[in-house]
């Protein structure tokens, strides 16, 4: 009797496994395909090898010496390429929009970095690379950008970001004293 148990046993879980080698095959063969439009659509559209200048890395670099205090440097820093002239749109949920704002060149997220955050990321103990500034850790989700005087921004909510300037007639954040609000009572 224990027999037949063990053997009805064993049948069932090579159906089971029949039933998900089809599953694995069909998901497989879908990844396969999935692949290989990849690696044609990146043939046909190549990643441009001919771009010798980074804006980012530009901006990245520019943040670093004014996040140190290197002021002068950073609203100095020569670029080698044409920065473009850009405007940005900063808006409150609920709000509208609340500053406007000229770009000179683009915007930069706050999470991208001069250099990886360790010497080998795939890999359990690998050493935790500092920053330019020698911090370690994390920054917020948002942006950065430096505005046609030099001037520093960052900004963690919506935007937009154009080339071409648009006049926007939204409310403005109106601050009132605490004084004016009991007055208005």
């Amino acid at each position: 009797m224990k027999k037949g148990k063990m053997v009805c046993l064993v049948t069932m879980l090579l159906a089971v496994m029949v039933v998900f080698a089809g599953c694995v095959d069909e998901n497989g063969q879908d990844r396969m395909n999935t692949i290989a439009v990849s690696r044609k659509m990146a043939g046909n559209q190549a990643t441009p090898t001919d771009i010798e200048y980074s804006l980012a890395r530009y901006n990245l670099i520019r943040r670093a010496y004014f996040m140190a205090g290197y002021f002068e440097k950073a609203r100095n820093l020569p670029c080698e390429v044409e920065k473009p002239l850009g405007y940005i749109y900063l808006f409150l949920e609920g709000v509208g929009c609340v500053l406007c704002d000229t770009v000179d060149g683009i915007t930069t997220s706050m999470r991208s970095y001069l250099t990886p955050d360790t010497d080998f990321p795939n890999m359990t103990g690998a050493d935790w690379l500092a920053d330019v500034d020698g911090t370690y850790g994390d920054n917020p989700d948002g942006i950065f950008y430096f505005d046609a005087s030099g001037m520093y921004h960052e900004w963690t909510g919506l935007y937009y970001y154009s080339d071409t300037y648009y006049d926007i007639n939204d409310p403005i954040i109106q601050v009132k004293m605490q004084n004016e609000m009991e007055a208005a009572k």
